[in-house]
């Protein structure tokens, strides 16, 4: 069958509830938040694309090559990473047509059949750049040279898109190495849209981080202490969030592989330190030098006001040959069952009832959401939950978060939805099935008289907007 035959459409009730009088109701509670302003107070994409405002190369560029949820399910079957043109860890890559590349890309779409990624890419596609037939290999070549010739007109320009997706902020993630040149010159600019910074400083926390020694010794460099030494660690790490403060940055984000934290004295915290600027330290060590900084870092966040995420239970780069071949974020996170009640409580002890202080907990197991972290936010004035991120960042894994923290965290200890992704093209597309989906949830809570509709309304404009302005401090 000719590929023409098959039209792409996005159904108006998509995600929606297949009951007649819920779906109704969804329908209602989505017309207040579908065209509100999206903030994305947490994302990863590269603030040289609205610095610098140069069209996008191509569609391969652009939407296979930075987006690891999609080279990860083709990698899974059987497809080299080279045969897509992904750079390699020492910045080559192979010598890859980028229309090769979408067209097998476009041949194995069908993998993507009912996944997240088979919803962003069609909104992309359908929304973004007015096409009305499905990709597959028939029209594979139809999409790259309609994509690639749109992606040279102004209208599609980084700014132009960002006006158009009607976002009114969006922060990427940086290390403390970064000079944050773009964010900078995008404030010189004089244009309107809102790019901030968060500060993720990983590299020069975590002592089995593969760049840690020549990252602390940069540290040092960039901000003129002495980072060998703990006073002058601590000194840096103050210094340079101060310098992110500066460009706008109003949270940190920790990607450690446990939620674990400690409340070392000052003396034991120099002496574990040294232990790994030395290089002589254990793995237990090294977890216990993480947990710490967690609650140095907290310390700083009363310091500063900046708000503090943590995004643990992930084993990351799981893929050993891959990490070596082609470096981090490649799409071999792992979730790890993750423990909370007692990993926190050091930190807890400290600041959990510092109402000035915020902390937003992220978990790719869910089976502690229930158990552990709904219960810690609904009670703790400092803990909020992060929405369901990664592998549950899909209408499943948030309908899933929803009713499995509503009972002990209610609503209003969560931070709304964020993106927290690489791919632009994508971020209107995410930020609609999250206010589908909680549409879709506050529908069945009216339909079941546990709200009425003016309250589910008032809801959904809060999930959709105004929880993440307040909770990251925008």
């Amino acid at each position: 069958m000719n590929s023409a035959t098959h039209p792409l459409t996005l159904h108006d009730d998509r995600l929606f509830p297949a009951e007649p009088t819920q779906r109704a109701i969804a329908r209602r509670l989505y017309a207040h938040v579908a065209k509100l302003p999206i903030i994305s107070p947490h994302g990863h994409t590269d603030p040289a694309w609205f610095a610098g405002n140069q069209p996008f190369a191509n569609a391969t560029q652009l939407l296979l090559v930075p987006d690891h949820y999609v080279f990860r399910m083709l990698y899974s079957q059987g497809i080299s990473l080279d045969a897509l043109g992904i750079a390699r860890v020492d910045g080559s890559r192979n010598d890859v047509d980028p229309r090769q590349a979408w067209r097998v890309f476009a041949h194995h779409f069908h993998l993507f059949r009912g996944t997240p990624s088979s919803m962003w890419l069609n909104h992309v596609f359908h929304d973004v750049f007015g096409l009305r037939v499905r990709l597959d290999a028939g029209t594979a070549d139809q999409y790259y040279d309609h994509i690639t010739a749109a992606l040279q007109r102004p209208e599609y320009l980084p700014r132009s898109l960002f006006e158009r997706f009607n976002i009114e902020l969006i922060a990427t993630t940086e290390s403390p190495l970064d000079p944050l040149q773009h964010h900078a010159a995008i404030r010189a600019s004089g244009w309107g849209g809102r790019v901030i910074t968060a500060y993720r400083p990983d590299p020069v926390i975590d002592p089995e981080h593969e760049q840690f020694t020549a990252a602390l010794q940069a540290f040092g460099e960039i901000t003129g202490e002495d980072v060998h030494h703990w006073d002058g660690y601590l000194r840096a790490h103050r210094q340079r969030r101060a310098f992110f403060a500066q460009a706008g940055a109003t949270s940190t984000d920790h990607g450690h592989p446990t939620a674990a934290t400690a409340d070392l004295s000052r003396a034991d915290a120099a002496r574990l330190f040294g232990k790994v600027v030395s290089g002589t330290f254990s793995a237990q060590e090294a977890e216990c030098f993480r947990a710490q900084m967690l609650t140095e870092m907290a310390a700083m966040s009363m310091d500063d006001g900046l708000v503090m995420q943590i995004h643990p239970g992930c084993f990351r780069n799981h893929n050993r040959t891959l990490f070596e071949r082609y470096g981090r974020d490649k799409g071999a996170d792992i979730p790890l069952r993750t423990e909370y009640v007692n990993a926190l409580k050091p930190l807890l002890d400290r600041f959990g009832n510092a109402p000035d202080f915020k902390l937003i907990l992220f978990t790719l197991d869910e089976s502690s959401y229930s158990r552990e972290l709904a219960p810690l936010a609904g009670h703790y004035p400092a803990l909020h939950l992060g929405p369901a991120w990664w592998f549950h960042d899909a209408p499943e894994g948030m309908w899933r978060f929803r009713e499995w923290t509503l009972s002990s965290a209610g609503f209003y200890n969560t931070v709304g939805f964020n993106d927290d992704t690489r791919a632009f093209l994508s971020i209107p597309a995410r930020h609609d099935v999250a206010r589908r989906v909680d549409c879709a949830f506050l529908a069945k809570l009216v339909t079941e008289h546990r709200l009425d509709e003016d309250e589910a309304a008032e809801l959904a404009v809060d999930l959709a907007y105004n929880l993440p302005k307040r909770a990251y401090k925008l």
